[in-house]
C-alpha cells in the first residue's frame, strides 16, 4: 500500500524551492485542502496534498488516517509508517530535501503531523485544529519548530488537546508557536496568514543555517 497525492507545482513556473504537504481531516481526501495552495500565495512552494489510506466508513468519496470510532484508533501504525515512508520518498517527486519541506494538516491530519513529523526531519509542522496521539517521539536531537493553532470554539476537537500539545511540545524542547482563534472547526484567512508567515519564517531560518554551515 502507498499513499496517492495530489501534486501542485510551483505558481511561477520555476524548480520549487520548498514544498508543503497538506494531510486533511477524517472523513475529507485529498482535494480537500488543495484551495489553501492559492490561498498562502507562496508560488516558490510545491505543494503535495496526500490522500489518507483508508476509506471512512460512512462519508461516499471520504478517507481517514485511522477510525476514530476504536479505542485503538484501528489504522494508526499502518498510516504512521505509510507516511514516513511517503515523507522518505518525496524528494523524488518534488526535487526538494525534507529540510526544506513543512508538514501540515486539518484535525486528524494536524494530529497526524504532530505525530509523524518529529519522527522524520522535515523543516517544520503546522497543526490546524489537531490533538496528540500520545506521547510523541522525537526522532533526532533537533526537532523542527512547529506552529500549532486551534479555536476557542472548537466542538469537534476540544481547545484543551492544543493546549495539552503545546505544553508537551514545549516540555519536549520543540520551538513550538501557538495561537488560539475565534472560530469553530474550520480553517480562516486569519489562520492562513499566521501559517504563510511562519512557511517563511522557517524556510528563511533554515537558508541562513545553510549559509552559516557553508
Amino acid at each position: 500500500m502507498s499513499l496517492q497525492f495530489l501534486n501542485i507545482p510551483p505558481a511561477n513556473g520555476k524548480s520549487a524551492t520548498a514544498a508543503i504537504v497538506l494531510l486533511h481531516g477524517w472523513g475529507a481526501n485529498l482535494h480537500d485542502l488543495a484551495p489553501l495552495c492559492q490561498e498562502l500565495n507562496l508560488p516558490d512552494c510545491q505543494f503535495i496534498c496526500a490522500d489518507a489510506p483508508f476509506s471512512h466508513p460512512q462519508v461516499p468519496g471520504g478517507k481517514m488516517w485511522y477510525d476514530l470510532e476504536t479505542r485503538e484508533y484501528r489504522g494508526l501504525l499502518e498510516s504512521r509508517q505509510l507516511l514516513l515512508d511517503f515523507l522518505s520518498s518525496l524528494e523524488e517527486t518534488t526535487g526538494v530535501p525534507l529540510s526544506r519541506t513543512i508538514l501540515s494538516g486539518f484535525s486528524q491530519g494536524g494530529a497526524m503531523t504532530l505525530d509523524v513529523g518529529l519522527r522524520s526531519p522535515v523543516a517544520g509542522l503546522v497543526s490546524m485544529s489537531g490533538y496528540l496521539h500520545d506521547e510523541p517521539q522525537p526522532a533526532g536531537e533537533k526537532s523542527p519548530p512547529t506552529l500549532i493553532m486551534h479555536g476557542r470554539q472548537d466542538p469537534v476537537v476540544a481547545l484543551s488537546a492544543a493546549i495539552q500539545a503545546q505544553k508537551v511540545f514545549a516540555q519536549l524542547g520543540v520551538p513550538v508557536q501557538y495561537r488560539e482563534f475565534d472560530m469553530g472547526h474550520e480553517i480562516i484567512p486569519s489562520e492562513i496568514q499566521l501559517m504563510r508567515d511562519f512557511v517563511l519564517e522557517t524556510l528563511s531560518a533554515q537558508n541562513s543555517s545553510m549559509i552559516e554551515k557553508g
